[in-house]
């Protein structure tokens, strides 16, 4: 095929008005996805010689994790809300892109469990850290290939927002898989400090913006 008749291929795929279902499907997976990071926060068992307090405190890594990955998830959702602001017209590709989205993060509670049982663990934590940091990499990158499809589809796009705009929103938006690709490698010496940098990284994109 030749690149004409990809372009031609590709401008002829349905394209359906406005994105009001997309975003409504997509709030729920959101919703589900951060209502279900509180249940791994498990109530204490007393047992004899420890009070309950000792006990709560015994659980910080279920606490951090489980504050890290809300302020992710929903600063994620910020996001996605701020993307599709932008979105006059949904195609296939843009569906199929979402899809693998939504599928990463409501993924991310099951990394969260698994990094806030065994950050105390010098044998596991590593391996705990690495498989969330590895769960942010592909949530980024699906961010990425959703500002990539708008770049190459500026007929989706509303008309206020620019292919320059579309670019930055790109460039900000690859930050977050190189900066959680660093992470995960630093988890592999130092999970703590890896988990740190997780929420540094959700508080960045909590303090910056979309623009078109």
């Amino acid at each position: 095929m030749t690149d004409d008749e990809a372009a031609l291929s590709e401008s002829a795929q349905p394209v359906a008005p406005g994105s009001g279902r997309v975003e409504a499907f997509s709030d729920g997976v959101f919703a589900i996805a951060i209502t279900l990071l509180v249940l791994e926060v498990k109530v204490p068992e007393v047992e004899g010689g420890h009070g309950l307090t000792t006990a709560l405190l015994h659980q910080w890594p279920s606490y951090v994790a489980y504050a890290v990955s809300f302020a992710t998830i929903g600063i994620m959702w910020i996001n996605h809300h701020a993307i599709f602001d932008r979105v006059r017209l949904v195609d296939r590709g843009l569906l199929y892109r979402n899809m693998f989205l939504l599928g990463s993060v409501s993924f991310l509670p099951f990394p969260t469990a698994v990094l806030a049982r065994y950050l105390r663990d010098s044998d596991n934590a590593r391996a705990a850290a690495v498989a969330y940091g590895a769960t942010m990499v592909v949530v980024g990158l699906a961010f990425t290939l959703i500002w990539q499809h708008l770049l190459r589809r500026p007929a989706l796009r509303k008309p206020h927002v620019t292919e320059a705009g579309v670019r930055r929103a790109l460039r900000r938006s690859g930050v977050g898989p190189f900066v959680y690709l660093v992470a995960t490698g630093v988890a592999a010496i130092a999970p703590i400090a890896a988990l740190a940098i997780y929420g540094l990284i959700a508080g960045y994109f909590a303090f910056t913006r979309h623009r078109s």
